[in-house]
């Protein structure tokens, strides 16, 4: 069994078209602040197994060389989890597991879940004020030591704020003793405006367009447990939200290779990715998205997709993205 630092992860994430995400639920019975997805104890879950079935099996068959599995509380869907999970190890496929801990209202987890956290390469495991209003600092360190007895990496990520990473130091060393370092590394990570976090954080300084360089979110698509497919890991695409390109609607296993390749070999997603949103203002369809202030890349990016929406006809699209993979952003 591969284990993973933290490293590998970022770089198969950022590497295009090299890892994916399977949202396997919408609900959670934390019920953080914070949570950019809405996730409730009564939010949807997943109601057709058969298409679920399909949707692990297009997994395993595509290019993607990692699979994270996040939600919603991946572990409040026993019977997907432990079937999605032992699907993809079956084809070599790392599998890194996103979860609150709030499993682990005891020290020594039921072993289903034991069975399940063998098989990860890595588990993220969040800590921060907004977990911790209904998550206990036992429950979290249960969590960590569980993770660590099984010798998973465990990335604690945590959304900074009033010195957190500092206790979560704390709490890390209370659990796993002063070597803590060699079995879990802490992951900051920035507040997301989106979901039941909208409103509740500040959107960056507006921007020009064209100052905006290339999105690393472009390179991961989400993959949602009822076969909604998105191009990129902004969880307002997933919620409906952005140019309805970046979305796709699967109903097999061949229909979410098919979906995955395409936003694999996307032009437009290529120079997102490799040069930037800013240098679709070169495009004289695009030429706006260069002027125009934004609060974010997101909203340069979703303009320039309307924009553009991959026309397979566009030469200049295409011949920016092969220039783009081929390295010659001066030329842009």
């Amino acid at each position: 069994m591969r284990r993973l630092t933290l490293a590998e992860v970022e770089d198969a994430r950022w590497g295009h078209g090299d890892s994916g995400l399977l949202f396997i639920t919408d609900r959670c019975p934390v019920g953080c602040a914070h949570c950019s997805v809405d996730s409730r104890p009564d939010s949807p879950r997943i109601t057709d197994f058969a298409l679920f079935e399909e949707i692990v099996s297009g997994l395993a068959l595509s290019q993607l060389s990692m699979v994270g599995i996040s939600g919603g509380e991946p572990f409040v869907e026993r019977r997907a989890l432990q079937h999605a999970v032992r699907a993809l190890r079956a084809v070599d496929k790392d599998v890194v597991v996103y979860t609150s801990g709030v499993w682990a209202n005891t020290a020594s987890p039921p072993n289903w879940i034991q069975q399940v956290i063998q098989q990860c390469g890595a588990i993220f495991l969040s800590t921060d004020s907004f977990h911790q209003a209904e998550i206990s600092d036992e429950r979290f360190m249960n969590a960590a030591r569980a993770i660590a007895a099984h010798d998973v990496p465990i990335f604690v990520q945590v959304v900074e704020v009033d010195g957190l990473a500092d206790r979560t130091e704390s709490l890390l060393t209370a659990a796993l003793g002063p070597t803590w370092s060699t079995m879990a590394e802490i992951n900051i990570v920035e507040p997301l405006p989106y979901g039941r976090a909208e409103g509740m954080f500040t959107p960056g300084p507006r921007r020009r367009g064209s100052s905006f360089g290339t999105c690393p979110v472009a390179k991961a698509p989400v993959v949602r447990y009822d076969g909604v497919v998105t191009g990129c890991c902004n969880e307002s695409v997933l919620l409906g939200g952005g140019p309805a390109w970046l979305r796709r609607k699967i109903g097999s296993a061949p229909e979410l290779t098919e979906a995955l390749g395409d936003f694999r070999n996307s032009p437009l997603l290529q120079i997102i990715t490799r040069v930037g949103v800013g240098e679709l203002a070169h495009h004289p369809r695009a030429g706006d998205v260069g002027d125009r202030e934004f609060n974010s890349i997101c909203g340069a990016c979703w303009l320039a997709v309307k924009r553009l929406a991959d026309d397979p006809q566009d030469g200049l699209l295409t011949a920016m993205a092969a220039m783009a993979a081929m390295g010659k952003e001066s030329a842009l």
